[in-house]
């Protein structure tokens, strides 16, 4: 089981995911089309699943939110 800590950090991806939704007023289908990710890969996202996002999957985020990859360095 994971401790309250591990689990706020494996959930700070979809924390910046989250606010970028808002801050562009976009859906997760929008960011799906966007990005080329599959909902249910947005989805494990949101539900903390990926633990240890893939570069691949940080650029393709970085590129449906608008983002540069800098910004996702926080999540470290």
């Amino acid at each position: 089981m994971l401790r309250e800590q591990d689990t706020n950090k494996h959930n700070m991806l979809w924390f910046v995911v989250e606010n970028k939704l808002k801050e562009l007023n976009i859906t997760q289908s929008e960011l799906s089309r966007r990005s080329g990710l599959n909902t249910t890969v947005i989805s494990a996202i949101k539900l903390g699943k990926i633990k240890k996002p893939s570069f691949s999957l940080i650029c393709k985020l970085s590129e449906g939110l608008e983002m540069e990859l800098d910004d996702f360095k926080q999540i470290n």
